[in-house]
């Protein structure tokens, strides 16, 4: 499957029957859910960094692969995640380049929940804050089951797009939306989403993607702009950060 002429409505690679396939499970926990108890997309953002740190530790490549960029993330919700209920994830490579990765995390349920999600990496060198290359050993756990070796980035959401119609709100940052890099975390850029997805696209399997253009840092003033089924998060008089959402087919990647 050639992943470079991927849009935003392809399908996910499905989960492979050998390679390396990392899993790890936790309790659902109430600040990750809505009042309805359905798991919110900003808690399921930080489900994925949570994977991803675990991964990393498994394979003892923290201190060589120590920091990622994520550039966009795709989350297909097609049966809700609810709480109290406990979370089994599985992740893996589905597509790879020299410097950069996407990689599938399904989340399942055991009262039945099934989200699909994939997200675009980028190795960063800690020291010149650069695409660093990948190195071999990592890269050969990675490619046993990448669909794609030659992975290149290309958008599915124009930063410059218009929004229409629109509305524009503040949306204030607190203290612990940083990382240590005084960056904001990126799971707080699905929070503006939350707000805006209408209840009838809850109601059925549907898809969300996030986009990262650069990071806001601390003293920026934040704003989003929200239209139909897209929005942009600002600061300084530029996209950081662009949505869109859209309600999808029944089927579900529900194989493995």
């Amino acid at each position: 499957m050639n992943r470079t002429k991927a849009d935003d409505h392809t399908a996910m690679p499905e989960l492979p029957e050998t390679g390396s396939v990392f899993q790890v499970s936790w309790p659902v926990r109430t600040g990750d859910i809505h009042t309805d108890r359905s798991l919110r997309l900003d808690a399921i953002a930080r489900y994925l960094q949570d994977a991803g740190f675990d991964n990393l530790v498994d394979r003892g490549a923290m201190d060589t692969h120590p920091l990622w960029m994520v550039r966009r993330t795709v989350i297909d919700v097609f049966e809700p995640v609810v709480w109290p209920d406990r979370v089994h994830l599985q992740r893996w490579c589905s597509g790879l380049s020299s410097k950069w990765c996407s990689m599938r995390v399904r989340i399942r349920s055991d009262g039945g929940g099934l989200i699909e999600t994939e997200a675009f990496w980028i190795n960063i060198d800690p020291k010149t804050g650069m695409p660093a290359t990948i190195s071999e050993k990592f890269t050969a756990a990675l490619a046993s089951t990448a669909v794609d070796q030659h992975l290149h980035w290309r958008r599915w959401i124009d930063p410059e797009s218009t929004t229409t119609p629109s509305t524009e709100t503040p949306f204030p940052l607190r203290s612990s939306d940083f990382d240590p890099f005084d960056h904001v975390n990126n799971a707080i850029y699905w929070q503006p989403v939350e707000d805006v997805l209408p209840d009838e696209l809850r109601s059925g399997p549907f898809r969300a993607i996030l986009e990262y253009t650069r990071p806001i840092k601390r003293g920026e003033q934040v704003s989003v702009q929200t239209g139909t089924n897209t929005l942009h998060i600002d600061a300084g008089g530029e996209a950081r950060a662009s949505a869109r959402w859209f309600a999808l087919a029944p089927n579900r990647n529900d194989q493995g």
